[in-house]
């Protein structure tokens, strides 16, 4: 990955936190820098990103450890020892009541998508995010209490319905392609590399017949993408998986010079492999 050098304003670069002279803190490798310079990633390009990865496929998450402390999903993570819930006794209490209620959906009821909807719903965030095994993040049902709540972006594309109504328009389209083209019930009914490849073409907007002609497909592949990626992360597990500090009122932070130096709070990764690099053993 390209690097940028910014120079700092009063004397040379603090090097004594690094992991590594040549890495920094997530393992991306840099160039040297002169003296009394700052490294930075250049992230201008996209060269960074998994998708890159030679056949477009991330690696398997064996490669990741298992985690050992608090919840993150399918148990493994780059951070195992973290735990934003180590905090909490920071948080005030409106804080500490969002995220109970985040932690929460999970047990709730589906309100506003029909039963026959639900499977369809799980089926499909649970292959957008790669949710193969317990624990799962409950992003079908933080998308249906968004939806339920009225909860929107305040916006929505001119030619798209209410996204409301295009959550119903996709999963009745992917229903008819699992019928269509692969003899099945439903989209849940179908295998995981059928599920796979139905999203694929939905990411692609290459989706056409039926519900599918009702609509720009591209765009309803953003709407869909832009509400489970925010619930997602909006998930003190998915802030377990990649570290996130979590709130930070009232607690705010203190550390804010390079990225090698950590608030009290953060914990090392366990691992400082890139993502787009790693090579994992039996995987092509």
């Amino acid at each position: 990955m390209a690097t940028r050098l910014l120079q700092r304003p009063h004397g040379s670069a603090d090097r004594s936190s690094r992991t590594d002279e040549h890495r920094g803190r997530h393992g991306t490798p840099r160039r040297a820098a002169a003296p009394g310079a700052l490294e930075v990633p250049d992230l201008s390009s996209a060269g960074h990103l998994p998708n890159l990865r030679e056949g477009g496929l991330p690696p398997d998450k064996s490669w990741l450890p298992r985690q050992r402390r608090g919840t993150t999903p399918q148990m493994i993570g780059r951070y195992p020892d973290y735990d934003v819930f180590d905090a909490a006794d920071t948080w005030d209490a409106a804080t500490r009541a969002v995220v109970d209620k985040r932690m929460r959906v999970g047990g709730r009821e589906y309100t506003y998508f029909a039963p026959a909807e639900q499977p369809t719903l799980r089926a499909f965030c649970d292959i957008c995010l790669a949710q193969d095994a317990e624990p799962r993040v409950p992003v079908a049902q933080m998308v249906d209490q968004k939806l339920a709540e009225g909860r929107l972006d305040g916006y929505q594309y001119a030619d798209m319905p209410d996204d409301r109504e295009t959550w119903h328009l996709v999963l009745r389209g992917l229903d008819e392609i699992a019928m269509s083209r692969y003899g099945k019930r439903d989209f849940a009914d179908c295998e995981t590399s059928a599920q796979k490849a139905i999203v694929g073409f939905l990411s692609e907007g290459e989706l056409g017949g039926g519900t599918w002609d009702s609509l720009n497909v591209k765009r309803a592949w953003s709407v869909c993408m832009r509400i489970i990626l925010a619930e997602f992360y909006s998930h003190p597990w998915a802030w377990n998986e990649i570290g996130f500090g979590g709130p930070a009122y009232p607690r705010g932070f203190m550390r804010l010079g390079p990225t090698s130096v950590r608030e009290p709070f953060e914990k090392p990764g366990a691992t400082d492999e890139d993502p787009v690099r790693v090579d994992v053993p039996g995987q092509e």
